[in-house]
């Protein structure tokens, strides 16, 4: 490879030999980057027995994957992992880098930017390549890394115009995964890893996890409630229409805030971004934290009693009342329609 190249890197978070699913998704998004940079998807795997995730990146564009296989590598620990990720960037020095941002990218990310002076930009919602003329100079081939700021009142473009290699993080769920159409004839080459004794400066000495009972991102109907709906007690009709229609129940942060439903039910940029075929907005004022999470779902119906909320921006229809009125009625609409 290049000293200087324009390959773009994407790295493959994995727990307990599983992949992550936001790691595929940005292969996908780093497979168009590369293709617009004229350029390579590289893929990076750490961890044991790791071969097949390997092989797996290359059903999502990926032409490389450079993996680093060892026992002290099993599990996710920032000493190794992050020295050995410095170490790839240091001496390859790709132009950009993709992290998901989770717990383990939101520690690695940082810590690989900070040590190899890169630029970084976190909770990334798109990512484009663009040539840019900066302070009256020309950059060509920037990362332009697009994110809400300000408390999601305005979306940011981010560029790090004096450095070559770009970094972001990306929250699951913002990139479509999209495997390429037929087999790609990927490369794995094995990058050696040698242990060090600052590595045990922490142990792993008991490990719980616990899935989420919870899928919104898998469910094709999303019933979804905001502050409009008034209280902890009417949001059982939010249940009770989504359980009419087959449907997950899911929330605004402003419903979550009230405690009217859980966190892990919130939709929008500070929780899951989601695409069902159906989403019905109830009571949800639309802010545009909320719209990043739900905007591109097949359909959406927007139910509030303001005729200017933002959400009727997004929605294919929209129905302007009071929600204690319509959901009664559309449940016994489905109810009629569904025997």
């Amino acid at each position: 490879m290049d000293k200087l190249n324009r390959d773009v890197w994407v790295f493959i978070e994995q727990r307990n030999g599983k992949p992550a699913d936001v790691s595929f998704e940005l292969l996908a998004k780093g497979r168009r980057l590369a293709e617009n940079l004229k350029s390579r998807l590289i893929s990076i795997v750490a961890g044991y027995n790791a071969k097949a995730i390997a092989e797996q990146t290359f059903h999502y564009g990926a032409v490389e994957c450079l993996l680093i296989d060892h026992p002290d590598l099993e599990h996710y620990s920032t000493l190794p992992y992050s020295r050995t990720i410095i170490n790839l960037v240091e001496t390859y020095k790709p132009r950009v880098m993709l992290f998901g941002a989770t717990i383990i990218g939101r520690d690695l990310a940082p810590r690989v930017a900070s040590h190899t002076k890169s630029g970084l930009t976190a909770d990334c919602t798109d990512l484009q390549i663009a040539g840019i003329k900066y302070l009256k100079k020309d950059y060509q081939d920037l990362l332009l890394q697009i994110r809400p700021a300000f408390g999601g009142n305005i979306i940011a473009t981010i560029i790090s115009p004096d450095v070559h290699t770009q970094m972001a993080t990306v929250r699951e769920g913002v990139m479509r995964m999209e495997p390429v159409a037929g087999s790609v004839n990927g490369k794995i080459t094995s990058v050696s890893f040698i242990p060090d004794e600052s590595d045990k400066i922490i142990q792993l000495i008991e490990q719980h996890r616990q899935e989420s009972k919870v899928n919104l991102k898998g469910a094709s109907v999303i019933v979804a409630g905001g502050y409009g709906m008034g209280s902890k007690e009417n949001f059982r009709m939010i249940y009770e229409l989504a359980h009419t229609l087959g449907g997950e129940v899911a929330g605004s942060r402003a419903a979550v805030d009230a405690g009217f439903i859980p966190h892990e039910r919130q939709v929008g940029q500070t929780g899951v971004t989601v695409r069902p075929k159906l989403y019905i907005a109830c009571g949800i004022s639309g802010a545009i934290q909320h719209r990043a999470g739900m905007q591109e779902s097949n359909k959406i119906i927007a139910i509030n009693n303001d005729p200017d909320a933002p959400i009727f921006s997004v929605a294919h229809y929209g129905i302007v009342g009071d929600v204690m009125d319509v959901i009664p009625k559309f449940i016994n609409v489905f109810k009629q329609k569904l025997r």
